[in-house]
This record gives structure tokens, sequence and C-alpha cells, in this order.
């Protein structure tokens, strides 16, 4: 479904991506591990395209992205769920949710706000609240809820377990499972690596803007070097 070849990103002088190349299945479930600054968010907003790369090609479904804005991207059916949600606080929950369908011209959303809202009940429970008086765990199911309002067909997740309480990341992490199995594929960045590893079916390491281990999750899980760096020894 999605394609990435010999992806050269960089932030000024940074050289941040540094020929990455990967793929992800139609219905997989992929994760991007990796320490902080080894390019995992900057892969995502690059195929978003909120980032425009040196050189490379990322193609969905056999169709380049090159030249898109994000907006096109969004269209094709890839949504982005961005590290530190970036809700609008101001707004209430369903108005949050509805921006996630502007793309959709035409389209009615009824279905889609029934979706999210079996998905996170409690997010139905504060419909009318704004936003920013959500808790952290009930702001990350928004930022989730949003995404999935534009009905994508790849789901892009950057830390969706960052600052939450263990109980909440358990809660946040069967729920993304759930979207996967109705259809949905996801490539998901976490620095949880044990979780990430126990629900994705494969995963890339990368180090320094370059992938240097790629394998299905249980390899991945058993591999040295991963459990020494990322899964407490």
């Amino acid at each position: 479904m999605l394609k990435v070849e010999e992806l050269h990103v960089y932030y000024d002088a940074i050289h941040a991506l540094k020929g990455l190349s990967f793929t992800v299945a139609q219905g997989e479930m992929v994760t991007l591990l990796g320490a902080n600054g080894a390019g995992k968010s900057t892969t995502l907003k690059t195929i978003s395209a909120l980032l425009k790369p040196r050189s490379g090609r990322i193609e969905l479904e056999g169709q380049s992205l090159e030249g898109l804005e994000p907006h096109e991207i969004v269209r094709l059916g890839v949504a982005h769920v961005p590290e530190g949600r970036r809700i609008f606080p101001r707004l209430s929950v369903i108005e949050n949710l509805r921006t996630g369908a502007y793309s959709r011209r035409g389209s009615t959303i009824g279905n889609d706000l029934d979706r999210v809202f079996t998905l996170f009940p409690r997010l139905k429970e504060r419909m009318r609240q704004s936003a920013g008086t959500l808790s952290g765990g009930e702001q990350q199911m928004l930022a989730i809820g949003r995404g999935l309002m534009a009905r994508p067909r790849l789901l892009l997740l950057d830390e969706p377990s960052m600052g939450l309480a263990p109980i909440l990341v358990e809660q946040i992490f069967a729920t993304i499972q759930e979207i996967n199995r109705e259809g949905v594929t996801i490539l998901l960045v976490e620095q949880n690596a044990a979780m990430a590893l126990a629900i994705c079916h494969r995963g890339y390491v990368l180090e320094t803007g370059a992938i240097i281990l790629e394998g299905k999750a249980d390899e991945l899980t058993g591999n040295d070097l991963v459990r020494q760096a990322y899964l407490g020894g």
C-alpha cells in the first residue's frame, strides 16, 4: 500500500533521513522504533507532505505523492495523528471531530461520528465539552477520533501513548488494534517499544535517519540489540 524509496530529508544543513526505504502492505500494522532524533516523526511528516524531501519517492497504492499538498494527501486516504495531539482546545469535542471530515465535500458524517463514539464512549459523554478541558487520555482519544473522521485507508500515529498512565496506554492500544481489524492500515511511531511490538505485525528500527533493523514483530522482540536498547534488556 505504502512504498517509501531512498528518502532524503533535511532540516537546513541537518540530514534527518538518509536514504530511508520501507513498505507497509494493505491491512498491516507496522511500527517505526528508535531513540529521540532517529527520524521517526520526520518520516510521518514527510509522508503527509508537512515536510518536503530533497530526493526519494513515496507511493500510495502505486501513485506518487510527489508535489502534493497535505490536504491532497488526506483526500487520498492518509490521516496523520501528530505527536502531542494538536487538538483545538477552544473548540468542543464534536467540533474537533467535525474538522477531521473537512475534506469530505458534500458527504454525511453521522455514521463516522457514531463509529468514533463506539470506539471512544468517553468522547460521546463529553461531546459538548471544550477539548482543552479534557484529560490527557481523552485528548489522545479525540486526536485519533479526529483522524478517523477523514475515513483514512492509512493512519499515521505518532506517539499515541506519550504522557499517559499505563491503564490508559493499554486502552488506547486496544483501540488501535480494533481500528486495524476494521481494515485501516496503520504506521505507528511509538517510544513504548514493548507495547508497539506486541500489537504490530512488523517493525523497522531507525538510527540517525537510517534503518538498521527490520523484521516481524516477534523477531525484533527476540533481537538482542532491540531488547537491550528498547525493551530494558
